[in-house]
């Protein structure tokens, strides 16, 4: 499935680098000046999860196959963006196009380094940012409610399009973003259908100096309060250090370098749980001889949805699900030992399945 978070903040805060480090390649140009990254970089990340290779052990499987998130690098934005500014309008049409933001925000001082406002402020930079969205939504929202009202009078879908508008209006000309807009469920496909970008959901990353990688520091702590203040999601990454880190060769020379830096896991481990976290996903297994694989579904998909993910046959020809928890199958050794031990069981069209379900699927078609 499709899902991708968007890399956003100001020029030279580190989203390249970041990016850099999270495909461990050099598709984002990182350099020292502004507008460095201009078309939008995507790479594929696995997203960590040790369960799917304890599966594997346990299932002696040939391959084993993480799930998989979507990160899109996208041109730094600087104040003036919704009217055109730098690259604006490039800006602005990618970001619209992914399912949530992460906004990398610089915590750190490098008189190296230059900054866009000459100065370290990352409570500023984000209001820089999050007010140039803001605009950006309350013009296209202003632009198509107008022609709308004019058809309400008569049309039903009308009326209840300019209704979501207007709240969403409210809040967008109070300076909030529009996700504040008290939406209800009825009104959610209309809500979605806007294509908002201060709708999606967003993660704060707070790029600090290697010094502060792991407990942070001055700056990251506004940060902190700020993203708990809005219910966001906050993570501190040093993207100095993950960057040295993508380039080491084994799994174990990293997890060494990390250790020596009084670090238990990278940064970018955090960050890509934390993106996959955002966009509310939950990662269900299979496993066997020939593979052991995560998949991704959406917090609250039925048993037929998930298993539409691996083929479209199986959704249409579903008979029911064999489930069996993770803890289960890890403490009985195998699916054979699950089973026979009364901890798998069917579950049928209604069943909504769970993170770290492993599951065996049951079609005909």
């Amino acid at each position: 499935m499709g899902f991708n978070c968007g890399i956003v903040g100001l020029p030279n805060v580190g989203k390249s680098t970041l990016f850099n480090a999270l495909t461990s390649t050099a598709q984002a140009e990182a350099a020292n000046y502004p507008f460095c990254t201009i078309e939008p970089n995507v790479g594929r990340v696995a997203v960590p999860d040790p369960r799917i290779d304890m599966l594997g052990k346990l299932s002696g499987s040939e391959k084993v196959i993480p799930t998989f998130l979507e990160i899109v690098d996208i041109a730094g934005l600087v104040r003036g963006a919704s009217k055109g500014e730098g690259l604006g309008n490039q800006f602005l049409g990618h970001i619209r196009e992914v399912d949530a933001v992460i906004e990398v925000l610089r915590c750190f001082d490098d008189a190296n380094i230059t900054h866009v406002d000459e100065s370290i402020d990352p409570l500023r930079d984000a209001e820089t940012v999050e007010t140039e969205l803001m605009l950006a939504d309350l013009e296209s929202v202003e632009r198509r409610i107008d022609p709308l009202r004019k058809k309400a009078t008569g049309d039903r879908q009308a009326k209840a399009e300019v209704a979501v508008m207007e709240k969403v209006l409210a809040v967008l000309q109070d300076g909030k973003p529009a996700r504040t807009a008290e939406i209800t469920a009825e009104e959610q496909p209309i809500f979605q259908h806007l294509q908002l970008i201060t709708a999606k959901p967003i993660l704060y990353v707070c790029n600090v100096d290697e010094d502060s990688a792991a407990e942070g520091n001055e700056y990251s702590q506004r940060v902190i309060e700020k993203a708990e203040a809005e219910g966001a999601g906050v993570v501190i990454v040093s993207a100095a250090i993950e960057s040295e880190v993508s380039q080491l060769g084994s799994p174990e020379e990293r997890q060494e370098y990390l250790e020596s830096l009084g670090l238990a896991e990278a940064g970018l481990d955090r960050l890509i749980r934390s993106g996959h976290a955002l966009l509310d996903l939950i990662t269900f297994l299979t496993t066997g001889p020939k593979e052991s694989r995560a998949w991704t579904v959406r917090r609250g998909a039925a048993a037929p949805e998930a298993a539409g993910v691996i083929h479209s046959d199986f959704e249409r020809g579903f008979i029911c699900a064999e489930v069996i928890d993770y803890d289960d199958f890890v403490a009985c050794g195998s699916e054979q030992a699950a089973k026979d031990a009364g901890k798998m069981r069917q579950e049928g069209r209604d069943y909504i399945v769970k993170d770290g379900d492993v599951i065996l699927f049951r079609f005909n078609v």
